[in-house]
Parts: C-alpha cells; sequence; structure tokens
C-alpha cells in the first residue's frame, strides 16, 4: 500500500507560485508531507513566511486594474478555457489527490468533474453581472447600482478537499473580477498548486491568481494585510475568530465557511433502508472529514432500534482500506493528530454510561496499522448534552440520539451553536416542508444528500459561518455594490 515513487513524481513542485513563478522565500520553513496511508514522508513542503505573503499580495494588486478592466467576455473565454485543462488533467488531478489527502480513489475522482463544472458555471456568468434601476425622490434622477470587484481576495482553504475548495471559491472570485491570493495549507497543497499551474496554461495573466501554501505564520500574515480587500476562510471556528480580529484593524470584509454538527432527522414514515444508506453516507464520506456531515442521527423512538441495526448493518458493508484501491470507501485520516483527536471523542463517549459503542470505536491495525486509520463508529443511546452530540468530531463517529415527535426532532436538531447543514428523511411531504422551514441551518437536504452543484447557495447559520458560495450569492459574495446617482 505504499505510494510509489511514480506517484510522487506527479506532485508538482511544493513551492509559492507567485506572479506566475516559482518563488524563493528565504522565510520558507520545510515542512515534511506525510501519506495519510502509511504516516510515511512523501515530500518536503515549502511552508510560507512573510516574504511570500508581501510578494504575492504585491503581484496581485499590480495585476488588478488589467483584470478588472479586461472584457467579460474575455473572462468567460479564459475560465472555459482553465475547465478545459481540469477536465484534460483529471485522472492526474485525483491522482494527486490521493497521495495529497488519502481520498479513496472512487471519491478523489467526482472533484474534478464538479470543478469543471463550477468554473463553467461562473464562467457563464462573467458576461452577465448587470445592475438595477431604483427610484428615488423628491428630486427627479437616475439612481443605478452596479457590481464591483474587491480588488484582491484572500483565500485561506482547508485540507480536507483541496481540489473543490479552490475551484467553488477561486470560480466566483475571478469571474468577479478579482485577483486572487490562495493559502492552502501545508498539509496539502498540491492540487490548489497544480490549479494554479493550469490556470497560467489557460492564459489567465501572471499574478491573477498566486499560491502560497502556507501555515498559521502565512495566514496570520495574509489576513492582516493591508493590501488585501476581502478575506474567505474555510475552516474552525477558534481561528476564525483570531481572522476577524486581526481584520478588524483595516475594517477587512470576511467570509466564513466554518464547522458543523449537521442533524439527519429519520422519522417513522421515512423509507428506512435508503434513509440508513443516506445516514452512512453523508456521515462517513471522506471518513467523516466534512463540514456538512450529517453525524448527529436524531430517529424517531418507533423505529430507533431498527435503525440503528441498520445503519451498523450499512457500516459493516464499508469497503475500508487502501486509497488508491477504487473499491475503496473508507480511507484514513489526514494525520495522527486527527486520529488521536477523535479517539479521544470516543473513549469519553464510551466512558459515559449513558450511551453504547454498536461498532467500531478503535484504531485499525494489521496492514493498516502505520496509517491513520479510525473504524468506522456508531454510538447509540447518546445524550442531547453530551461532547458527542454537541462538538464537531470530524471524523467516522455517528451519534444516536432518538426523539418522540416533530416537535422534540426540531428542537433537538436546533440545539446547537451550529447551523450548517441538516437532512430529514420523510415521506411525508408537508412534513418536510414545515420541518425544513423550522431548522436553523444554511442548508437542508431532503430524502437523499445531493451533493453541492455551482447553482445552490451554500454557508452556514450562527457559528457555521458566514456569506454563501454558490449560484448568483457567491458572485456576489467576491462583489461590492456602488450606488451612483445623476440629476436630470
Amino acid at each position: 500500500m505504499s505510494v510509489r515513487d511514480a506517484d510522487i513524481a506527479l506532485l508538482p513542485a511544493a513551492t509559492p507560485l507567485i506572479g506566475g513563478k516559482r518563488f524563493d522565500d528565504a522565510s520558507a520553513d520545510l515542512v515534511p508531507h506525510i501519506y495519510a496511508a502509511t504516516g510515511k514522508r512523501t515530500v518536503d513542503v515549502h511552508s510560507a513566511g512573510a516574504d511570500s505573503v508581501h510578494a504575492a499580495v504585491a503581484d496581485a494588486r499590480s495585476a488588478a486594474p488589467a483584470w478588472r478592466a479586461l472584457s467579460p467576455d474575455a473572462r468567460r473565454r479564459l475560465l472555459l478555457k482553465l475547465a478545459a485543462l481540469i477536465e484534460q488533467h483529471a485522472d492526474e488531478l485525483t491522482d494527486i489527490q490521493v497521495i495529497e489527502t488519502s481520498t479513496p480513489r472512487g471519491m478523489a475522482g467526482h472533484y474534478a468533474p464538479m470543478v469543471v463544472d463550477v468554473l463553467q458555471y461562473y464562467a457563464g456568468w462573467a458576461d452577465k453581472v448587470g445592475g438595477d434601476i431604483h427610484p428615488v425622490w423628491p428630486a427627479q434622477a437616475l439612481d443605478y447600482s452596479v457590481l464591483e470587484p474587491y480588488g484582491v481576495v484572500a483565500v485561506i482553504l482547508p485540507w480536507n478537499s483541496p481540489l473543490f475548495s479552490v475551484g467553488s471559491i477561486v470560480a466566483p472570485a475571478l469571474a468577479a473580477g478579482n485577483c486572487v491570493v490562495v493559502k492552502p495549507p501545508e498539509l496539502t497543497p498540491f492540487t490548489s498548486l497544480r490549479f494554479a499551474e493550469l490556470a497560467l496554461e489557460a492564459g489567465i495573466p501572471p499574478g491573477v491568481l498566486n499560491v502560497i501554501p502556507g501555515g498559521a505564520v502565512a495566514g496570520a500574515e495574509l489576513v492582516s494585510h493591508p493590501g488585501v480587500d476581502k478575506i474567505h476562510f474555510t475552516g474552525s471556528g477558534p481561528t476564525a475568530q483570531r481572522i476577524l480580529a486581526a481584520a478588524a484593524a483595516n475594517f477587512t470584509p470576511v467570509g466564513l465557511e466554518l464547522g458543523g454538527k449537521s442533524p439527519n432527522l429519520i422519522f417513522a414514515d421515512a423509507d428506512l433502508e435508503t434513509a440508513a444508506q443516506t445516514a452512512v453516507i453523508a456521515s462517513l464520506q471522506l471518513s467523516g472529514q466534512a463540514c456538512v456531515a450529517g453525524t448527529r442521527l436524531l430517529v424517531q423512538d418507533s423505529v430507533y432500534d431498527e435503525m440503528v441495526e441498520r445503519c451498523a448493518a450499512q457500516i459493516a458493508q464499508l469497503p475500508v482500506g487502501d486509497p488508491t484501491d477504487q473499491s475503496t470507501f473508507f480511507g484514513p485520516l489526514i494525520n495522527n493528530v486527527a486520529c488521536e483527536r477523535v479517539l479521544g471523542f470516543i473513549e469519553r463517549a464510551a466512558a459515559d454510561n449513558r450511551s453504547r459503542i454498536v461498532t467500531g470505536g478503535t484504531r485499525l491495525g494489521d496492514e493498516l496499522a502505520s496509517g491513520y486509520y479510525v473504524a468506522p463508529t456508531l454510538i447509540a443511546d447518546v445524550a442531547t448534552d453530551s461532547e458527542v452530540a454537541r462538538e464537531e468530531v470530524f471524523g467516522p463517529v455517528m451519534s444516536v440520539l432518538s426523539f418522540r415527535d416533530e416537535a422534540e426532532a426540531i428542537a433537538i436538531a436546533n440545539d446547537s451553536v451550529y447551523g450548517l447543514g441538516a437532512y430529514i428523511q420523510t415521506t411525508d411531504l408537508q412534513r418536510a416542508h414545515r420541518v425544513a422551514s423550522a431548522i436553523e441551518s444554511g442548508m437542508v437536504w431532503v430524502n437523499g444528500a445531493g451533493g453541492l452543484p455551482p447553482s445552490m447557495p451554500f454557508g452556514g447559520y450562527k457559528h457555521s459561518g458566514v456569506g454563501r458560495l454558490g449560484g448568483r450569492a457567491g458572485l456576489e459574495e467576491f462583489s461590492q455594490r456602488k450606488n451612483v446617482w445623476i440629476a436630470l
């Protein structure tokens, strides 16, 4: 299961890409990239320091006037050309993701087509951004408003789905006329760097898209930089609080896509077999390392025992193992820190005599022992006030709680600081609409987990974030509105 030299050779140079060129950052640290399936080093990543941040922002600011002045149809053609190149290199990008994140190939293969879709979608918006005419009084005047780019957008990416993240954020930012500085984490820098290389090949001018892999040092320097006009961050709440504090000094607007503890409400009238399949997939894909994972399973008491059995049976069928194997569904966590963190949640839940471990609950051994594998875990009879019911585990742990009726289900679902995603399983259409309306969440899926097509506005309530990606809302996220009043 060890990663081959030929696979490692696919990885782009893990150094900052600024102004169309590799940047030699004297302030950078060398950080080893570890293949999570085996715990073995692949290559060293040049984790950017202050020098890279200042160079990237400077190049983006230099490129911004020309990119903004480029005609909308020209931006559209460039984004479409980038989409075509992503499609041509889809297999390569899939291979890179498998090494980068140890995402199983069957899952990793979906991301390039999703990025192609989002690039094509926002290419279509690039030449359709209009304005609005407003009635005004008492003076006679023509009053209109238009959307304009911010200028330089700083994008801080998560490590769990880096290719999809860079595509879904950069596409609307570029379509709106901004230049972008992307900071992927040093854990997963490779797909962002390859994406930027393909952008240059597509003809997107140097400086319009810059990538600086890095950790906390680069992130802190970037969000406090006075040359950054807008920040978009995906990650944890505590980091978001630090970003907001730093951005406040320059009054820099911030978009946030943060954590979740998504409830999955399963009513007795649901198709229980389909509901169990949806519950397991929505919870355990990417080994639970997804912000919208439906890991808080709320089941009506009359079908509770049956649903626990059905979910346990579904988990037992999951192919676990080598991420390079097309048939593998369940891979490792990103690193040993994540592994130990998740095991800590499980151990504390096991010590709580109100709950029981139905399946899983251990680190996987044998041929998987050197990797960061935690067995898919189902915990039943979870109390609403327990840690595993309230905190984001970000790992393969499903918590099952019971409810009596619709009102209690809604109350439990909303009893959370998070509000990113929610799932409802019912065959009662009126109930589906009632509950969807009552749930405090930015996203609600009913009778399935429909993914994230680029036309759909995505974002959270409460501690799950501020702002939206997807649809026209995604374009407006990276635009500021100007009003013009002209006397008649």
